[in-house]
Order: C-alpha cells, then sequence, then structure tokens
C-alpha cells in the first residue's frame, strides 16, 4: 500500500464543498419525483417520472427521511417535500382497516403483505421527520413503533422477524440479514428522536445475532437468509441470484453497510453512557475486509454484486449504492481507527463514482451498471432512489453519532 496522505480528503475545504454541491445536484434531481396526488413516483433515466410505475411506499419514505435531513441544513423547497411525504405514509399508502403499511398504492393487482423492510425505512422517514420539527411526524413515528413492536420485533430471537399477510395471521417463515440491517439504522433513529435508549438496544442485539454470531462463524462474509428458528438458507434464491432485495450468496455491498452501522452503534452506546462492547468495532474492520473481496472480483473496476461462498463471482453487474456504502463505512472506519488504508478505499471508490455511476449529463447516479460498467438495468431501472446516493454526500461530514437528523438539529451553525 502506498504511504499515508499528507491530507486526508474529508479534512480538505475543496473536498467538502464539492460533497456539499453534489448533495445539491442529487437534491435538485429528486424534486421531479414527487407526485401530485400524493407520495414520490420512480424516475427514469432522464429524471422523468415512470408512469408504469405504482407510487411506491419505500421510495417514499426514502425520499422523506432525505429531505428531511435537507429541511434540517436550511435547504430550500426541502420542508415542503418532508410534508408531502409525511401525508402520503399517514393515508394513502397506510393500511386503516389492519395497520402497518403496503408496499405501494393500493390498485388491482397490488401486493398487501406487510414487509420488515419497508416498515423499517417508513419509521426512519418518520424518526428524521420528527427531528426535523414536522407536524405529523412524531405521530406517525409512534404509530411506526407500534406497529414493529406487535407485529415485527421479537424479544425471544432478538431481532426482527420478516413478512406477513396483510391480517397479520401469518408470517413468512424466513429470516432476512437485509430487512434486519436496516432496523438497525431505523432503531437509532428512533433512539434519537424518542429518547429511548430501549431501541439501540434492540439495535445491538440484532447485531450480535447477524454479525457477531453468523457472519463471524462465515469468515465475516453476511448470511444474507435464514429459515425461521435462524438456520442458515445458503441454497436460498439460487434459482434468481439477481433478486433486488435477497439475492443470492454473499452481498459485498451489505457488509459494507453493516460495517459502517456497527461503528454508528458503538458511538451511538458510548454517546449515551451506555455499554459498548469491544466486538464493534474489531467485527466492523474484519467485515470490511470482507467484503472488499467484492471489489474488481471478476477483474474489472467496480463491486460484483454477489459472490458464492467460495468468494467467486455470481453477479457481475454493478449497483450503485454499493460503493456509496463502500465510501461510507471507509470514512468511519478512518474517523474511527485513523488507518490511511481506508483512506485509500474512500478516495478509489469516490474516483470510480465520479468515472462510472454520476451521470454527468442527465443528472444522479446510474443505479446499475453492466460487467463493463455500462449503464445496464437487469435488476433496477431508471434511477428512483438517491437515498444512498445523498448520504453518500453528507455523512463523511457528520460525526459517528448522533444520527444525522439529531446532529443536523443540534447544530445549526455548523459549517458543512
Amino acid at each position: 500500500m502506498s504511504h499515508a496522505p499528507l491530507t486526508y480528503w474529508i479534512d480538505q475545504p475543496a473536498h467538502r464543498r464539492w460533497l456539499s454541491r453534489h448533495g445539491q445536484h442529487l437534491l435538485d434531481f429528486g424534486k421531479a419525483a414527487r407526485l401530485p396526488d400524493g407520495g414520490f413516483g420512480w424516475l427514469d433515466e432522464a429524471g422523468r417520472l415512470d408512469n408504469a410505475c405504482r407510487p411506491q411506499t419505500l421510495v417514499t419514505a426514502r425520499m422523506t427521511h432525505t429531505y428531511a435531513l435537507a429541511a434540517l441544513q436550511g435547504l430550500p423547497g426541502a420542508t415542503m417535500l418532508v410534508d408531502h411525504g409525511l401525508r402520503a405514509l399517514e393515508t394513502m399508502f397506510f393500511d386503516h382497516e389492519a395497520g402497518g403499511w403496503f408496499s405501494e398504492a393500493q390498485e388491482a393487482g397490488a401486493s398487501s403483505n406487510k414487509e420488515a423492510y419497508l416498515h423499517a425505512f417508513v419509521a426512519l422517514a418518520a424518526a428524521s421527520a420528527t427531528l426535523a420539527g414536522r407536524a405529523g411526524a412524531r405521530e406517525l413515528l409512534e404509530r411506526a413503533c407500534h406497529t414493529i413492536e406487535t407485529h415485527f420485533w421479537s424479544d425471544e430471537e432478538g431481532a426482527m422477524r420478516e413478512n406477513s399477510d396483510r391480517f397479520w395471521q401469518e408470517s413468512e417463515a424466513y429470516r432476512g440479514a437485509n430487512s434486519n440491517m436496516h432496523s438497525v439504522e431505523a432503531f437509532l433513529a428512533i433512539a434519537d428522536a424518542l429518547d429511548e435508549p430501549l431501541w439501540r438496544q434492540r439495535a445491538l442485539s440484532i447485531a450480535h445475532r447477524l454479525i457477531h454470531e453468523h457472519a463471524a462463524s462465515a469468515g465475516y462474509h453476511v448470511i444474507e437468509h435464514f429459515t425461521d428458528d435462524w438456520q442458515p438458507h445458503k441454497e436460498y434464491n439460487k434459482d434468481t441470484p439477481a433478486d433486488a432485495f435477497r439475492p443470492y450468496g454473499v452481498t459485498p455491498g451489505h457488509g459494507l453497510e453493516w460495517s459502517r452501522l456497527l461503528l454508528n452503534l458503538e458511538a451511538a452506546l458510548l454517546a449515551n453512557g451506555e455499554h459498548a462492547p469491544a466486538w464493534l468495532a474489531e467485527d466492523a474492520v474484519a467485515i470490511f475486509d470482507a467484503a472488499t473481496r467484492g471489489w474488481a472480483a471478476d477483474g474489472q473496476p467496480g463491486f460484483v454484486y454477489t459472490l458464492d461462498f467460495e468468494a467467486r463471482p455470481v453477479v457481475c453487474a454493478r449497483m450503485h449504492w454499493v460503493p456509496a456504502e463502500g465510501v461510507l463505512a471507509a470514512a468511519a472506519l478512518l474517523a474511527r481507527t485513523g488507518d490511511a488504508r481506508f483512506e485509500h478505499w474512500y478516495r478509489t471508490w469516490w474516483d470510480y463514482i465520479d468515472l462510472y455511476l454520476i451521470d454527468q449529463e442527465k443528472g444522479s447516479w446510474h443505479h446499475e451498471l453492466d460487467a463493463q460498467n455500462r449503464p445496464a438495468s437487469g435488476t433496477w431501472s431508471g434511477k428512483p432512489d438517491i437515498y444512498h446516493a445523498y448520504q453518500t454526500t453528507l455523512f463523511p461530514r457528520l460525526p459517528l453519532a448522533p444520527t444525522a437528523a439529531r446532529w443536523l438539529g443540534h447544530h445549526p451553525q455548523s459549517h458543512l
């Protein structure tokens, strides 16, 4: 590895200005997703609404969270978009008969199942909007917390159950790392929004099961799929390996995301005078190192989407969110350890993002590239999501704890 750099990028004013400017470009691009009748829609490659896609709860929740972070920075236009998203989450996506949230606006043929993954994002959006002081946000957050506690959280398992039918009669015989990972993210935000440390302890319980137990026993590769009694299901989705949310095998991007979240969790526990076990930081480094095996695994720049359990490429498409999470993990590890090797990765992945992912002509990021780093749409079409990209421009400029919305709300004079 090369000698330690004289100055870290994140300490350079020009780099921080670049992050802020690019973040503003993303926010401007995402405004076109606002639907006149409520919620946020799916944008195509050119940034136009794709009318073939129903209004999505996931996109609406992610946009509401993202614009709440923008509103907390005093960026014009953001507050209106937060309120727009909140109204949709309170009305058109909520199941007023059975409780919980549908995955999309209910029309003929729409799924009525209730998804743990989705509810984590509803809670995240509500928590960020609460910290932004938006009317109705706290009530929405309390409703989301009640739904999670009643139907998804398991004290016995110390983790989240998975999906259910509409009326909560039958749960899916499956446990997933992805929904639990985003629940850790949401639980840290809930703890900050409601001043409820119980949610941090729940996040710690999830991390212990998924990472300190299961991933640690598998060479720190995240096991994504389990039976409902938490037995690894390594053959899950082998016939559909490129699934957008439950791909077969090992997903390097989730290892990177977990690495960052473990450090956020450690910092949050310490900041609130709670015990933070030493394994949080140790596992964060180990899981990061395992995830980097997905970088250029097929000989081309970029992270392959998935590997098998022998670290061989399975799906060689490149997803935009993976190097985004790589940047965030590298920045967090650099802040936590001071080890210059993480600066090397931070620079490497931002260079890759700028060269291949940022659409310099039409805006935002290409959401998927093929194995030769050309825009593709095998798993994702269009550009529906600025959540990952925007956080990549913001989080490196913030401390590891508290969560972004809490910190921004308490430091209005900060020069980001």
